[in-house]
């Protein structure tokens, strides 16, 4: 639900989640990210109106592709994937973004390091 937010409250709200989060419309066409200093995995601003596919080196490119028709027609809704990389745990996933009809808009791509949520034991219940 959203009712009357400024960009300026939705560029907030972005920024402040604690996961990067890049976007790519039904055209293969980045369109958007958060965190740009602080991204893991940084994009250069001349990334923003390529394609997907340009941003990415050749080798992956098929995988790319893969992960986006499986997303684009349906047999997918989301996709997932985590690495290691200098010591933390990166977990990435892959959502498709759809209108009220279903019709594909995009995929959003969430990446998040979890290394330290991956050492949570116990409850926390109220802050300390």
């Amino acid at each position: 639900m959203v009712e009357n937010l400024t960009s300026e409250q939705i560029t907030g709200i972005l920024e402040t989640l604690p996961v990067d989060i890049s976007f790519v419309d039904a055209r293969d066409t980045v369109k958007f990210w958060n965190h740009h200093d602080t991204r893991v995995f940084r994009r250069p601003t001349a990334a923003l109106g390529r394609t997907v596919q340009k941003c990415h080196p050749p080798s992956s490119v098929d995988k790319v592709n893969h992960v986006l028709e499986d997303l684009k027609s349906g047999r997918k809704d989301y996709e997932e994937f985590w690495i290691d990389l200098k010591g933390r745990k990166l977990y990435i996933r892959y959502f498709t973004v759809r209108d009220k009809e279903g019709k594909y808009l995009g995929t959003l791509e969430v990446g998040q390091d979890i290394t330290d949520i991956k050492k949570i034991e116990g409850e926390k219940r109220l802050p300390s």
